[in-house]
């Protein structure tokens, strides 16, 4: 049993011994069983949200409507959902409403895919009545039940099947596949905030290019904004390795280079992303065309900043197909570093030396002289001293 689950035997013990049952569930069993990382355990257990708030100190009541309470022991967050069925679901999203069950197995036969539907016990027995151990072996994903059902109920498991394939490196059952085929219209009623998580972690998995691919062949594409029309140009781009790139906007900006998207803000905007986030991504696209055109410069480097140049060098790097070394990270981080300055406001002039050396009343022609003496000083044409700056602008007769 894994370290995960031994810091939490005393969650389920606890339950356990009040005369509840208790098991561990979902994608941290699956994840022992395929010798991945662990990073949330789980519980199911026949406790009501109730009883649960009354055994636990700390408590974070999360959706106790829906049977889930958070319980923190040792500073660690412990999701536990009570045994549950699920009514009729509205919208192709979220159920009615749900029902308290003592079943395990009633449970289980509720979740989205068999691989995610196994339970252990506290002795590390895997409890399993959907064959989930046998098609993780497989490598296959599949629905619990009917395909069809499970997407009618949840739309965006579609998308969830999709992303298993990328995380994990599965491949879909025909029957899974061909009701993803069927059913992806469904998606029309998922919210973009939803369809964007799940497509950045599409993109994040070693598995990322199979998926895109799956993206593109089912249709899903046509219900994701602003990629209608673009299957050529997301297949081109799931030959790219993107799940290396280490962020979110890295993929967000490797992606964009392929996909031929006239307003980069724009797109992203329909697709919900942050002001901050938007920002970030086109400024990325903008130094990655820059670094296109030739090699890093001073003035480059310094206009960009070194998040962004670090981050345009890994998108530059996939593209031709090489590695972002760190010894490639330390020389640039050393090129920036031994940059005269990193921003204006390091000048050794400002502003009221330029009307002190000129006897000129101020104007326009401060930020302008300023901006010339700022890249003559990143460029190393003069020193970054009151004296040869003023010296320099004499020469030039700037003054």
């Amino acid at each position: 049993m894994n370290k995960e689950f031994q810091e939490a035997l005393p969650v389920l013990k606890r339950l356990k011994e009040h005369g509840f049952d208790a098991y561990f569930v979902g994608g941290s069993v699956r994840d022992q069983l395929l010798k991945k990382e662990i990073k949330d355990v789980d519980i199911a257990s026949s406790a009501t949200p109730e009883q649960v708030k009354a055994l636990f100190e700390k408590t974070i009541d999360i959706g106790s409507e829906h049977g889930t309470i958070i319980v923190i022991v040792n500073g660690i967050h412990y999701e536990i959902t009570t045994f549950r069925t699920e009514s009729a679901y509205e919208d192709n999203r979220r159920p009615t409403g749900v029902t308290f069950v003592s079943s395990l197995k009633e449970d289980l036969k509720r979740r989205d895919f068999t691989v995610n539907a196994m339970a252990m016990d506290d002795a590390g027995t895997i409890i399993d009545f959907f064959q989930g151990k046998e098609h993780a072996e497989a490598k296959i994903i599949t629905t619990v039940g009917s395909p069809h059902e499970r997407f009618s109920e949840d739309a965006l498991r579609i998308m969830r099947a999709v992303r298993f394939v990328s995380q994990l490196g599965f491949s879909l059952s025909r029957e899974t596949l061909d009701a993803i085929c069927e059913k992806v219209p469904l998606l029309e009623n998922i919210s973009v905030e939803r369809k964007t998580a799940e497509f950045e972690k599409i993109m994040a998995g070693e598995g990322s290019g199979e998926a895109m691919k799956l993206v593109a062949d089912t249709g899903i594409i046509d219900y994701l904004p602003g990629l209608e029309g673009k299957k050529q140009q997301l297949l081109n781009a799931s030959i790219l390795p993107i799940s290396g790139l280490s962020s979110n906007e890295e993929r967000w900006t490797a992606l964009l280079d392929v996909l031929e998207i006239s307003s980069i803000e724009a797109f992203l905007k329909k697709w919900k992303l942050s002001n901050r986030q938007i920002g970030m991504i086109a400024k990325n696209i903008f130094y990655l065309q820059k670094r296109k055109e030739g090699d890093l410069t001073r003035q480059s480097v310094y206009e960009a900043g070194l998040p962004c140049t670090l981050e345009v060098e890994a998108v530059y790097c996939l593209i031709k197909g090489e590695t972002m070394s760190k010894g490639l990270i330390a020389e640039l981080q050393a090129f920036y570093k031994n940059l005269p300055i990193h921003s204006k406001n390091e000048l050794a002039i400002g502003g009221a030396d330029l009307m002190q050396f000129s006897s000129q009343k101020p104007g326009p022609w401060m930020g302008e002289l300023l901006k010339k003496i700022e890249l003559a000083v990143v460029n190393d044409e003069v020193e970054n001293s009151k004296e040869a700056i003023k010296e320099m602008l004499r020469s030039c007769n700037l003054i």
